[in-house]
This record gives structure tokens, C-alpha cells and sequence, in this order.
């Protein structure tokens, strides 16, 4: 028998907890600090029973923090598909520490969610008709209100079972952070990561602090025993014990209480145990402790929630309220309940989970029907998802189907496309749903699915169906319809471009969805290989389907596809008809339509050259999607964004915001190949050439195996023109043919300026520039008549380099249009690159004015930090006698009084009286980047406050007019 030393008997009752927490005082330590040092994100981690929760209630109580205002939200295992429960119920706690004098109106969005605080929030703001903008405008209210209690800790228990609108908020409150505001979560690490991980790890107020309490070692092993029983172990019981629990406190803790009757001869027992059957006889040992009628509350308890509601366990149970409450009292003196905020519980999940599974399979079925009865026999809404839960689980599938499908609707009214996904999935994947049922819902599925980011469980389950053979041809061809566009959401462009393409024979009875199929098909940067012709034919296939459906909605976005794709080809009349969809009534009256429609155009002015009418066009999109709260489009348009600063020559943070968007998770899954070519067209300019060759091959093979065709011509240009410059021209040639035949194919020729052009250089390098006379006269007339900047302005830098020694006036001719086009159109990177060619040719023919250009281009580059450009650029003015100003000697040169364009835009707002945190929402930034922002401004205008801003912009306004940028513009 092991070893036991025994000073005394152990008490005969021993507190239901270790009188100290043991093991933990280093935890303990982060924690009171990272609580204390606000603004603060705090992640606790750890498998189930570790003592995240025991840790998280010593550190609350601490006296240290008594200033603080501790506000503890629980989230349970079922989801209710109205958002944010674990939050509202911590805020409705601090009704005693409002002062309602003191609240912003917009707190007052939270009045109808909880109608007990309602005298002490403002009166709701107007509704909004958006839902995303209704759930935008609460996000803000719970912020405003969580700033106003401070210093406050925000707390939320099991954070692993949240919904996803209690994460999205926790998303918000990352980057829009209260500065006297600790959050605090609690989860189970065999759950997976978080989705609130990447934003706790980005948040402008610093990274989350990660706190992963480790199991007890033998010697905390023997101390928990000596609080726990009274008793020492000796080293070698003690290590066995550890060996046999893990180490898990919950666990010990149980299996050494059950332990305490029968010290000591019951430690033999230790050589069978393992953790879960430790785990389940402890629970089962209690509960067999308790008379037959408390132990059969107990059990019903374990099949409605961890957490007890008195009336509703008396009426599943068929027992008195004094019944119920008498077996509650005993089920807590015997360790398997406890009370938690004054209201009992079951001491963990693990004890609910082992007590349910005690219970016959028929009992549990019939308790769960008893159930569904009681809860949808209360007043009021009936909570459909509670609902879809028990059915499902007492087997009535009908009930099941309409509850959940119930649930469903009821998300998507609220704004929460997930949840509502994920209900409908429960149903389409279970086989005892009947198969028409299933099909019927699947469509349903399929169409809040492309917004509710359930891509990864609904793809398969759509693909299984579809598999099956036997769907009706208009639900087949709903169900691929929805296949195909969130293939396309996952960056599976071909996939999803097919999966559409295969839906339109069973469409035909549907010309509404017809038409929004046919739309997708008709934008022409997904899918390679289909030429612009197929793309025409299907968007006018598209426009007679909307016309057959007599849906203004489906009109619209027909319209949206339709002027997208003339602008593509370069349509001269592509601006007018996409002003004619802009100032239409209908695009004003859907502002999720007019923001998606506003970045496929800017999109498309980028492709073609028009680099300041995508600008205006971002603009327009922040400006609706602000309005509106149209948060979800946010990393969309920041991408856009970035390309449109990319080619605007804007690249003062552009690098860490491109490395910003890649290292977050997005819902987009094609984005991240757009961006990895911003990256890699950055690192061409900026850093190793040896580094951003292998990028861009990394785009190419990525774009080539997910079939899109945008990306891929690109990468393999921005490739090409790295090889021109390294001279390697045969590499050069290689690659921008192979992005021309990408062009041809797709019959998009004003795509083909930039291949044309380094197919140009490279001819001329090898000393054949003749060879490409045919392709620049196929290219002139592929882009004859065409609105088309940048390849007008590549095509007249092909013939300058044609004309090069034969008419050197009218190359020089060429090359002053060609700039001029480009300074037209705002491509400030083009513009570098033409100056560059042009002070190179006139200097080489003895005309001194090449050097101003070639001062101009080394100026830009140098603003831009483009340090190959810059060398080479430094090189060009040395073999030709200028003197370089030391101002330039690389890298961006320091602006002075002279603001960036972001500067300018935060520190205007910021005069106008708006906050950080409001200039944040404004421009769809975050809190860290618009205080950087304001520091750099502040100190360029040599302003001291926000309060001398307005003074210092208007004394900074004239030297800003003759600023070397005012006059490039």
C-alpha cells in the first residue's frame, strides 16, 4: 500500500475549494498586472478543469484592484442566435455605476436589448435599416458605455462557446479600444484558437497578454493535498496521483474529496484510475449520494443547461419550486453544483456532461421533448434555437427543422449571417432530416452562407447533394449557383467560375438568379481563359434575364456588372454609363449595393490606368460604407486601397499595411493573392531583388492553380520589368510574353500596355527592337479608341523606343504625351518611370534638359524609399556629370512641414472636432495608426495640442501650394 503520512485525521467536512490557490502565483501575478495596466486584452487558456476560471475569481477579488469595476459575463454551450449574450448580461451588473447625465446618445442603442437599464441609457437613437448598421451602431454604444464605467474589466467566462456577434464585438473593441478598459477572456484550449486570436494580437493598445496555466507539479500536487485533506502525501503517492489525474486541479481536487472517507487505505485505488474515469466516478459517487428525488432533479437539471433556471427545471422535472430548491441545496453541499453569481450551477461542464450521460438514452430523449414543451410554453418570443436543440435531440425532427430554421431567420433579421448559416447547416447535414427538406434548405444555405463565411462545413455538404443526383434542375442549380460563389469567396476562382457557368442551364426557369449568375460571369478578371466576348454575351444574357424578372434589385446589379465590365475594355462610354448607375435612385437607396459597386469600379479604373478616378471612388465607398456601417467591407476596401495608393506613389506606410492585411485572417480568400502581389510589386522596388522574384513567382503559381487571371498577368509583368533591371532581358522576354498571351486570350487589350512595353525593352536590350514592330501595331489596334491611360501612355513609350535615332522629335514627342497622360490619370509611379526615360534620352542626345526629369524621377523614388529605382536613377545623373543633392541620397526623404496625404486627411478631421476614435471610424483605420498619424502631424506643423491644429494647417496652407507635390499635380 502507498505510503501516507498522517499528522491528523482529515476534518470530517472540508471546504468545497482549496483555501489557497496553489501553484499559480506567478499566473496570478500576469494577470493583476495585465488587469491593472489598462488599456488591456487578456486571453486565459487551458484545457478544461486547469483552473482558469478559480484563477480569473482570485484576481478580481484582489484588493489591489478594488478600484476597478469587474463586470463578469458567462457564455453557455448553446448559442441563442441573438448576439452578444455574455456581454449584455456583464453590463446589465453595472446598473448601480451609470451616471446617465454623463452617457453619449449613442449608448442608448442598447435600451431595447436590455429594457431593465433602460432608465438610466438615453432614449434609442432613429432605426437604421441596414442590420449590419444596427449592429455597428450597438458595437459603438457598448465601447461608449464600457468608457464611461471605467476603470473597468470586462470578463467573459468560456469565451470557446461566445457567438459569433459577442466575437465580432470583441474584434471592435480590439482596435477601438476604451483606455480604461481591461478585457478579459477565458477559454478551453482543446477548443482551437479563438477568432478573436489575430485581432487581440494586433490591437493598437498592444498584443493580448496570453496566460496558459500549466498542470501542478508533484510538489503543488502534495500541497493542494494538504489544503485539501489535511494530510501529507508522501513524494512517491503524490507523484502517482499526478501521473494518474494529469495534474488537472479540478480533478485532483474531486478524486482527493472522494478520497477523504476512506484514507488511507483507499489510495491503493490510484493504480486503476485514469483522468476520465477519475472524473466520471467522482461526479457519479456524489450524485449517488443524494436521496432518489434530488438525484432525478440533478439529471433533468443536466439536460437543460449548466447553469439552473429554478422554473423552468420545476416544470420539466414535474416537481415543486421547494422541491427543486431542496435538491439544488444537496447537490451543492455534496460539490456538484455551486453557486455563481447567485445562481446555482453545475460545478463545471464536465460534471453536466458526465450527470446527462448517467441517464438512460430513452430518459434523456423524453427529458429533452418535456423540455421543448416547457420552454416554448413560456411567454413571450420563443427562443428558437434552445428549442432546435432539444427537439433535435428528443428526435422530433420536424419540431427540429422549424425551430432551426426559425433560428435561422432570426439571424439573418439580425444581422448575423454566421449564425444563421450554421443552424441551417445542423439541418442540411443531418441524414434524418428528409431529403427534400434538406434541398429546400441548402438553397437557403447556400444564399447566407456567401455572407455568413460558412464556406468550410457548407461547401461539402452543397457538394455531396449535388452529388446525388436526384435535386429538381431549379434547385440544383440555386445550390451550384451558391457552390460557385463561395468557391470564388475562398479564392477558388475557376472552381467557382465553373460551378456558375454549369448553373445556367437549370436556371432558366429563375430569371432573377439567372441574371445574378450571369452578372458574376460577366466580370472578366476571374477566369482564365474566357474571352472577353463570352463575358460581353453573358452580361447581355444577363441584362434580358434581370428585364424577365422585373427585380429592380437584380436590375441594379446587373447594371453594377454590365459598366464594370466596359470599363475593362476600355469603353469611352464606360464613365458615362457607371454616372448614369451612381446618381440613379436605386444605388442610392441600397448602400451595400453602392459600396460593392464603387470598389468593383475602382478596381477597374486601376486595371485600365485611371489611378485618380479610383481614388474619388474609394472615397465614395468609405463615405456610404461609414454611413451605413458596413463594417464587413472594410478589408476590401482597405485592399483596394492599397492598390490604389500603390500606383498613386502613396507608399509612406504602405508596406506595413500590406503585411497588416496578410497576416489577418480574411474573409476573402482571393484578397490574399492581390495583396501578396502588392507585396511582392513593393519588395521589386524596395528590398532584395532575389527575395521579391521568388514572391512573384509565389503569386504566379498561386494565381495559376486557383485560376485568376488579373493577379497572374501582373505578377508575371512586375516580374519581367524586376528582370529588365537586374539585365536579364531573355528571362524578361519570357515573362512578359507569357502575361500577353494571358491578355490575347482574354481579348482585354487595355491589360496589354505593360507586358507590350518590357516585350519592347527586352527586343531592345538584345539589340532586336525591330522584332516587336508586328505586336505593338496588333496592340495599337486592340486598344484603338479605348479609354485606356495606361496602356495608351506604355504604347506611346514602345514607338518613342522605335523612333529612338530615326526621328528623335518625335520620340521625345511621344514620351512628353505619354507623360502627360499619366499625369493626367494620377499614376505617380508611371509618371517616375516615363520622366526617368525621357531625362535619359534627352541627355543621351546632348540636351541638358533631361536632367529636370531625371531630378524628378530620382526625386519620387526617393520619396518613395524604391531604392533599386533610385540607384539606378543616381547612376544615370553620375555617368552624365549632375550633381545629386544630398537631400536624396535614398530612402523617403522627411516631408518637413509638408504633410502626407493621410496626415493631412486625420489632422483636418481631428480639427474639425472629431476624436481618435471617430477619425478611426471615418477612415477605416485603427486607433494606433490614426495616433501615429497625429504625432507625426502634430510635430511636422510644430503645433503643441489637437487645439492649435486649425492655426498651424492654415500657416502650413501656403508653403503646401508650392510644396514639389502641389506642382506635380
Amino acid at each position: 500500500m502507498p505510503e501516507i503520512s498522517a499528522h491528523h485525521r482529515p476534518p470530517p467536512r472540508p471546504s468545497s475549494t482549496a483555501s489557497a490557490l496553489v501553484g499559480r502565483d506567478r499566473d496570478l501575478d500576469l494577470l493583476r498586472t495585465a488587469l491593472s495596466t489598462t488599456p488591456s486584452l487578456t486571453i486565459v487558456e487551458g484545457e478544461a478543469g486547469i483552473g482558469k476560471s478559480r484563477l480569473v475569481r482570485e484576481v478580481v477579488g484582489d484588493p489591489a484592484l478594488s478600484g476597478m469595476l469587474v463586470l463578469i459575463g458567462q457564455c453557455e454551450q448553446l448559442h441563442e442566435p441573438f448576439p452578444l449574450g455574455p456581454v449584455l448580461d456583464a453590463l446589465r451588473q453595472a446598473a448601480p455605476d451609470i451616471r446617465p447625465e454623463a452617457l453619449g446618445a449613442v449608448t442608448g442603442a442598447l435600451a431595447p436589448l436590455m429594457p431593465e437599464l433602460a432608465h438610466v441609457l438615453p432614449p434609442p437613437p432613429p432605426a437604421v435599416a441596414e442590420p449590419g448598421a444596427a449592429r455597428h451602431q450597438v458595437f459603438r454604444a457598448v465601447a461608449e458605455l464600457l468608457e464611461h464605467l471605467g476603470p473597468v474589466a470586462l470578463v467573459i467566462e468560456d469565451a470557446h462557446w461566445a457567438d459569433s456577434g459577442t466575437f465580432d464585438l470583441l474584434r471592435f473593441l480590439a482596435f477601438h479600444q476604451p483606455p480604461n478598459l481591461a478585457v478579459l477572456l477565458t477559454a478551453r484550449a482543446e477548443s482551437g484558437p479563438l477568432p478573436v486570436g489575430e485581432a487581440f494580437a494586433r490591437a493598437p493598445a498592444g498584443p493580448a497578454t496570453m496566460l496558459r496555466p500549466a498542470p501542478l507539479d508533484t510538489a503543488e500536487v502534495r500541497e493542494l493535498a494538504r489544503q485539501v485533506l489535511g494530510v501529507d502525501l508522501s513524494a512517491r503517492v503524490a507523484a502517482e496521483l499526478r501521473e494518474k489525474t494529469g495534474g488537472i486541479p479540478f480533478v485532483l481536487e474531486e478524486v482527493l474529496r472522494t478520497l477523504l472517507e476512506h484514507l488511507p487505505e483507499s489510495l491503493e485505488l490510484l493504480d486503476g484510475l485514469t483522468v476520465p474515469t477519475a472524473l466520471r466516478e467522482v461526479v457519479l459517487q456524489r450524485l449517488s449520494v443524494l436521496d432518489p428525488s434530488a438525484r432525478e432533479i440533478v439529471g433533468v437539471a443536466s439536460v437543460l443547461s449548466r447553469r439552473v433556471d429554478v422554473e423552468l427545471l420545476a416544470a420539466v422535472a414535474e416537481r415543486s419550486t421547494r422541491e427543486v430548491v431542496g435538491a439544488i441545496a444537496s447537490a451543492q453541499s455534496v460539490g456538484l453544483l455551486q453557486d455563481e453569481d447567485d445562481r446555482p450551477q453545475f460545478r463545471h461542464a464536465l460534471a453536466q456532461q458526465v450527470v446527462y450521460e448517467s441517464l438512460p438514452a430513452t430518459s434523456r430523449r423524453w427529458l429533452h421533448q418535456r423540455a421543448t414543451a416547457a420552454i416554448s410554453a413560456r411567454p413571450g418570443p420563443a427562443p428558437s434555437a434552445r428549442l432546435a436543440y432539444h427537439s433535435k435531440r428528443a428526435g422530433n425532427t420536424t419540431e427540429f427543422v422549424h425551430y432551426a430554421e426559425q433560428a435561422a431567420d432570426l439571424a439573418v433579421t439580425n444581422g448575423d449571417d454566421s449564425a444563421a448559416a450554421r443552424f441551417l447547416l445542423e439541418v442540411v447535414e443531418s441524414v434524418r432530416v428528409p431529403l427534400a427538406v434538406r434541398v429546400r434548405l441548402a438553397g437557403k444555405l447556400g444564399r447566407v452562407a456567401v455572407d455568413g463565411l460558412a464556406h468550410t462545413e457548407a461547401v461539402p455538404i452543397l457538394t455531396r447533394l449535388l452529388e446525388g443526383g436526384s435535386l429538381a434542375p431549379a434547385v440544383r442549380g440555386e445550390l451550384r449557383f451558391a457552390l460557385g460563389r463561395m468557391l470564388r469567396q475562398q479564392g477558388l476562382a475557376r472552381a467557382g467560375f465553373d460551378q456558375i457557368r454549369m448553373s445556367l442551364p437549370d436556371l432558366q426557369d429563375r430569371p432573377a438568379l439567372a441574371a445574378r449568375a450571369l452578372a458574376v460571369l460577366a466580370v472578366p478578371e476571374i477566369a482564365v481563359g474566357a474571352h472577353v466576348d463570352a463575358h460581353a454575351a453573358w452580361g447581355e444574357q444577363a441584362e434580358e434575364a434581370a428585364r424577365l424578372s422585373e427585380d429592380p434589385a437584380v436590375d441594379l446589379a446587373v447594371r453594377i456588372a454590365r459598366t464594370s465590365l466596359l470599363l475593362e475594355q476600355g469603353d469611352p462610354g464606360a464613365w458615362r454609363a457607371i454616372d448614369e448607375v451612381r446618381n440613379g435612385a436605386a444605388l442610392a437607396s441600397n448602400p451595400r449595393e453602392h459600396t460593392r459597386a464603387c470598389l468593383n469600379w475602382a478596381q477597374g479604373a486601376l486595371h485600365v490606368g485611371h489611378v485618380r478616378r479610383a481614388d474619388a471612388l474609394i472615397a465614395e465607398a468609405k463615405q456610404v460604407a461609414a454611413r451605413a456601417d458596413y463594417v464587413r467591407v472594410a478589408g476590401v476596401i482597405d485592399l483596394v486601397s492599397l492598390a490604389t495608393d500603390f500606383f498613386a506613389g502613396r507608399w509612406a506606410t504602405i508596406a506595413e499595411r500590406v503585411d497588416a492585411f496578410i497576416e489577418e485572417p480574411t474573409e476573402f480568400g482571393g484578397a490574399v493573392v492581390d495583396a501578396r502581389l502588392l507585396q511582392a510589386a513593393l519588395l521589386a522596388s524596395t528590398g532584395s531583388a532575389v527575395e521579391a522574384a521568388r514572391a512573384l513567382r509565389g503569386v504566379i503559381d498561386d494565381a495559376e492553380e486557383v485560376g485568376v487571371v488579373w493577379p497572374l498577368v501582373v505578377a508575371r509583368t512586375t516580374l519581367a520589368r524586376l528582370l529588365l533591371v537586374v539585365d536579364d532581358p531573355a528571362a524578361a522576354h519570357e515573362q512578359a510574353t507569357l502575361a500577353l498571351d494571358l491578355v490575347r486570350a482574354k481579348g482585354l487589350w487595355a491589360w496589354a500596355g505593360e507586358p507590350v512595353q518590357c516585350i519592347v525593352e527586352a527586343r531592345a536590350a538584345l539589340g532586336e527592337p525591330a522584332d516587336a514592330r508586328p505586336l505593338i501595331d496588333e496592340s495599337e489596334t486592340g486598344i484603338s479608341g479605348a479609354d485606356a491611360p495606361s496602356a495608351r501612355a506604355a504604347l506611346l513609350v514602345c514607338r518613342a523606343i522605335m523612333a529612338e535615332g530615326d526621328d528623335d522629335a518625335e520620340a521625345e514627342r511621344m514620351l512628353d504625351e505619354a507623360l502627360s497622360i499619366v499625369q493626367h490619370a494620377g499614376a505617380h509611379v508611371a509618371e517616375a518611370r516615363i520622366a526617368e526615360r525621357l531625362g535619359t534620352f534627352l541627355l543621351e542626345r546632348g540636351d541638358d534638359r533631361g536632367s529636370a526629369s531625371l531630378a524628378s524621377a530620382l526625386s519620387v523614388f526617393g520619396e518613395l524609399g524604391a531604392r533599386r529605382d533610385f540607384s539606378r536613377v543616381s547612376r544615370r545623373m553620375r555617368e552624365h556629370g549632375i550633381v545629386i543633392p544630398s537631400r536624396w541620397r535614398g530612402g523617403r526623404r522627411a516631408l518637413g512641414v509638408e504633410l502626407s496625404e493621410r496626415e493631412r486627411e486625420v489632422v483636418e478631421l481631428a480639427a474639425a472636432g472629431l476624436t481618435n476614435k471617430e477619425i478611426a471610424i471615418e477612415l477605416f483605420l485603427s486607433m494606433r495608426t490614426v495616433e501615429s498619424h497625429m504625432s507625426k502631424a502634430l510635430r511636422k506643423l510644430g503645433a503643441r495640442s489637437r487645439r492649435d491644429l486649425a492655426e498651424a494647417l492654415q500657416e502650413a496652407a501656403a508653403p503646401a501650394e508650392t510644396s514639389p507635390a502641389a506642382a506635380r499635380a
